[in-house]
């Protein structure tokens, strides 16, 4: 764990019910060892979505929809999202998750390869959300960046890892090297980006949350400022 465990557990202790729906979904979901958003991560996750009041949101890894539905819950009544999901055995179950809780007319599932679907996406979106092939977080970047606008907010999942990304590559399984050194490249790039400001918070697996940054204005006539009338 990231964070010690009693301190975990005692956070998620002060939660309310998510109601008996998204309950249902999320222990359906870690029973069956389905990937979903941690408690905490969802917290944060809601309180972000809470304080953007997007217009249109944008999911990268649908699983069956948990936290999908915590940002429907959270986002104004005229907000849609566009979630992605490439596992085909669970769209089925994700999309009568939306039906059961009333909000198929705001989400749009989009099934396949998220690097081809985000190619063919226009946006723009307010508010990302990125949860699937951690490997291929900074392969999307360059799309995902291309489909945010100034002050639009990214937030990526899962990115410490569980504590392994402080390791040497040769200090985790050989099976994980490839993601480890991508994640790696992943955080330095969102840290080093300019026109991205990125704070690395370890909650849950780790979140890297980003704002794209609001362009300079340049003076175009620098000479002329500062001199009086004559």
């Amino acid at each position: 764990m990231i964070v010690n465990d009693r301190i975990t557990d005692y956070i998620n202790s002060l939660e309310r019910s998510r109601g008996p729906l998204l309950t249902e979904i999320a222990s359906k979901a870690r029973k069956e060892r389905i990937p979903v958003i941690r408690e905490e991560t969802a917290s944060f996750l809601i309180s972000l979505v809470e304080s953007k009041r997007p217009a249109a949101i944008l999911e990268v890894g649908t699983a069956v929809g948990y936290s999908t539905l915590l940002m429907a819950g959270a986002m104004p009544e005229n907000c849609r999202i566009t979630t992605i999901e490439k596992y085909e055995k669970r769209i089925p179950e994700a999309l009568r998750n939306f039906e059961r809780a009333g909000e198929s007319d705001r989400i749009t599932l989009l099934a396949g390869d998220a690097g081809e679907i985000l190619k063919k996406l226009t946006g723009p979106y307010d508010f990302i959300f990125m949860d699937a092939a951690k490997g291929q977080y900074l392969v999307w970047l360059p799309e995902i960046m291309r489909l945010m606008v100034p002050g639009s907010m990214l937030v990526s999942d899962n990115v410490l890892q569980d504590g392994d990304i402080i390791e040497s590559r040769y200090a985790v399984e050989r099976r994980d090297r490839t993601i480890h050194a991508r994640m790696r490249e992943y955080l330095y790039e969102l840290k080093h980006t300019d026109r991205l400001a990125t704070s690395i918070i370890p909650i849950g697996d780790g979140v890297a949350f980003s704002v794209l940054k609001v362009p300079e204005i340049t003076n175009v006539c620098p000479s002329s400022a500062g001199e009086k009338e004559m």
